[in-house]
């Protein structure tokens, strides 16, 4: 398929810039993708669409406070760097990228801080706009820690929100985010309230926790028109002999998986055997889905509406159906649904 397929008109005013008040409450669409049938529900109404001893999978990944403001020395320019991951503990060496880029040399000294106090030598460039920072810290490797998450910020894409609020920092994470490393909130895992998950132990309907740190790529410009032709960033997924064992049993005995937000999907698809079942893993992933694409684990998927396109609006055409997806995202425009990480949900099932 081609990236223009994915194209569609989305103005500004579309994109959520703040959830709901409530995280269950935001607006449903129901795609039935054996019939292309819509309905319009909300998001605590999801679970009438399973029954006992079918599963949910989710992903526990905390986002940590990756954005930080700094200066360049000499010259005092304003440097964004985004934490990306962390390389070497002892040696408190990240992977970063930083904007603007042309200004960044190897051997240059960036300065955090009101005061200045957190200090980085930049020692690598590892792509033409990534760079890996060594910050210099000579105390303890927690107190490092808890200096650089200090002077953070909660990483909300620009085009939600320009500058996040401190309400940020709770809204754009999972009410179960356990293991940090994500530098994006699973988002359709957002929308899950602990009354929601209550209401499902009393219905009998299971869940399932695999973490997938998600990293910036989803968000990356595809820039090729022959998708086959576009790589994908790579993300660590880890899912445990638990999880793999709860996902294999349910599907043995006939009920549905629903796979919850493209993190989710990718690591699922990533690591399945011929026999169709999970192995657990912990590793890392760059695995594209885009249509045409037969699913090996999914019965049904969670996901936000995406931008236009993006490679998750095209890995959930690949599993609903490229002219499904495409007309639904039209009535989506339609009936004012929201956008975004912040927006609507959107239930794909048979």
């Amino acid at each position: 398929m081609k990236l223009s397929q994915f194209n569609f008109p989305l103005t500004k005013e579309r994109i959520a810039t703040e959830p709901t008040r409530w995280r269950d409450e935001c607006k449903l669409m129901v795609l039935h993708k054996k019939t292309g049938e819509i309905e319009h529900r909300q998001f605590k109404d999801i679970i009438e669409y399973f029954g006992k001893g079918d599963r949910f999978v989710l992903n526990d990944t905390k986002v940590f406070p990756a954005k930080l403001c700094g200066k360049k020395e000499k010259t005092g320019a304003d440097i964004m760097v985004f934490l990306l991951r962390e390389l070497n503990r002892e040696q408190r060496l990240w992977d970063v990228i930083v904007d603007p880029a042309r200004k960044i040399r190897i051997g240059n000294k960036l300065y955090f801080g009101d005061d200045e106090s957190m200090v980085a030598e930049v020692i690598d460039n590892t792509t033409s706009r990534g760079r890996t920072l060594r910050f210099l810290y000579d105390g303890p490797y927690e107190e490092f820690k808890e200096a650089l998450f200090a002077l953070g910020k909660t990483p909300v894409p620009e085009w939600v929100k320009e500058d996040p609020t401190p309400e940020d920092a709770e809204n754009f994470q999972t009410i179960f985010a356990k293991h940090e490393g994500a530098v994006s909130a699973p988002a359709a895992s957002m929308h899950f309230s602990r009354e929601l998950l209550n209401r499902m132990i009393l219905a009998d309907i299971e869940k399932s926790f695999i973490t997938v740190h998600m990293g910036i790529g989803h968000f990356r410009t595809v820039d090729v028109e022959d998708l086959s032709k576009h790589r994908m960033d790579c993300e660590r997924m880890i899912i445990s002999e638990k999880a793999a064992e709860e996902i294999n049993s349910t599907k043995r005995a006939g009920h549905k998986i629903c796979a919850v937000g493209v993190t989710v999907i990718r690591a699922l698809e990533t690591n399945v055997t011929t026999l169709n079942e999970i192995r657990p893993t912990d590793t890392w992933t760059n695995k594209f889905i885009f249509p045409p694409y037969e699913f090996s684990i999914p019965d049904a998927i969670v996901s936000n509406f995406h931008l236009p396109e993006s490679t998750m609006l095209m890995n959930i055409a690949a599993f609903g159906g490229f002219e499904k997806v495409m007309n639904a995202y039209n009535v989506a425009l339609e009936n004012d649904y929201r956008f975004g990480p912040y927006g609507d949900a959107m239930l794909i099932i048979d």
